[in-house]
């Protein structure tokens, strides 16, 4: 984080008094030429202290800067202390933390009340004091004030379901704190917005689309889903983004109708319904990213297009709707945590989709997963719990009852640290393609 120091010179004690002495008129001039010398020494004295300190703020001021997140010039990608293209961010460890997050619930004013576990109650504070570490190099918190003077004119948006929204109130509560944002869009139902930050003319979206693709649910009915039609409420905005996050997953595990070519050709979760094919989840989540894979390869338009891979639950003896619950305080290590079937499935659909591209996703491709992943396996300790509404056990004579949210994330709190990978991911990605515009 950026500093700021104060240096106060005192020229004597506070509340003291300055008695100024005239010298009698009888006094030598071997007197007075002593004491003009004192006085001289005193003045040079003071003036050396002064010029001390002043160089001492400017050495602590200038070693107080971290690096640009986009430098204007070529990015030093050697260095043993930063993260480079080739560091694997994805996988570390979550160590302590001591400095806390950069925002409170008091400071930013942009948290859903679901995710409010202070404002809720919440009465540990735990796990508020970790930060994700890779194994082969650093990662450093990202500067917001920096990263902000880095994407003047630009256009950031998120893509994807209610993660997607606590990702993006994630990232605003950290750039707030620089400058506070406008909101200058939301649609009927709150669920996609659009913000400002207007000295830097960077604006911010997120676009609801749970499935990504067409989907309408008529009258309350099953959720049709049109594999082969990406959804056009983010398609035809497409165009406005200099950046892109899109991620998606939980939303295929409801019952859905599958439509193609203008046909039904299955189903998930339809219970042999009009004697449709059950093809499963993991059909239409393939069918989805193969879609979409395929949009960002072949537009013309080439923003920065990062996928985030699924998110990880951490229900325990039951699920959202029959008891389950997340009571713990403290980080998985590695081994400790196993992911449940069907976030194992989808990863695995993600890794298969997206390996594609070939290695390393093509040398200046524009597109790169953000696999955070595993790295939230390893926070059960990060969701509100119990904690969605204030008090939430006051008056309630059987706890279990109370409905738990094992899936999404305090704010602040883990999901923070997506920020400082995903803005890394991106500084990577600006470095490949210095490098490959300075080699041709």
């Amino acid at each position: 984080m950026e500093q700021q120091l104060t240096f106060v010179l005192l020229d004597s004690p506070k509340g003291a008094k300055t008695v100024e002495t005239l010298d009698p008129p009888s006094f030598s001039s071997s007197v007075a030429s002593s004491s003009s010398i004192d006085r001289r020494h005193r003045t040079f004295f003071k003036f050396f202290v002064y010029l001390s300190l002043v160089a001492l703020a400017y050495y602590f001021i200038i070693s107080s800067f971290t690096v640009s997140p986009i430098p204007p010039t070529l990015p030093d990608t050697s260095s043993a202390n930063g993260s480079s293209a080739k560091c694997d961010l994805f996988t570390g460890d979550w160590v302590p933390d001591p400095s806390g997050p950069l925002y409170t619930n008091l400071s930013c004013h942009h948290i859903q009340d679901f995710q409010n576990c202070l404002l809720n109650g919440r009465p540990d504070v735990n796990y508020l004091f970790w930060r994700w570490k890779p194994r082969d190099c650093d990662l450093p918190r990202f500067s917001p004030s920096q990263f902000l003077d880095s994407v003047k004119n630009k256009w950031w948006a998120f893509i994807g379901d209610s993660i997607a929204r606590n990702h993006v109130q994630s990232f605003i509560c950290i750039l707030s704190q620089v400058e506070e944002v406008e909101e200058i869009y939301h649609d009927k139902e709150f669920r996609s917005k659009i913000w400002r930050f207007p000295s830097h003319n960077f604006t911010l979206s997120v676009i609801w689309s749970p499935f990504l693709v067409k989907s309408e649910t008529p009258n309350n009915s099953d959720i049709q889903l049109y594999l082969d039609q990406l959804d056009p409420k983010w398609t035809v905005q497409y165009p406005k983004f200099d950046y892109v996050v899109i991620s998606g997953g939980k939303w295929f595990l409801k019952t859905t109708i599958f439509h193609e070519n203008n046909n039904i050709t299955g189903c998930h979760y339809c219970q042999a319904r009009n004697n449709l094919t059950d093809l499963g989840y993991d059909y239409s989540y393939r069918k989805t990213l193969n879609l979409l894979r395929d949009f960002v390869l072949n537009s013309t338009h080439k923003p920065l297009v990062l996928f985030r891979t699924t998110t990880p639950d951490h229900f325990e003896n039951g699920e959202w709707n029959t008891g389950g619950y997340c009571n713990r305080t403290m980080p998985f290590k590695e081994g400790e945590a196993k992911m449940k079937t069907v976030d194992d499935v989808m990863r695995d659909v993600e890794i298969e989709v997206f390996q594609k591209f070939g290695k390393g996703f093509g040398l200046g491709s524009n597109i790169r997963l953000l696999d955070t992943t595993g790295m939230s396996l390893l926070r059960p300790d990060g969701h509100p719990g119990p904690y969605r509404h204030p008090n939430p056990f006051a008056g309630v004579k059987d706890k279990s009852h109370v409905q738990n949210d094992c899936l999404h994330w305090c704010l602040p709190g883990p999901i923070d640290s997506w920020n400082d990978v995903m803005v890394e991911a991106m500084l990577n990605r600006e470095r490949e393609l210095y490098d490959l515009i300075g080699k041709k």
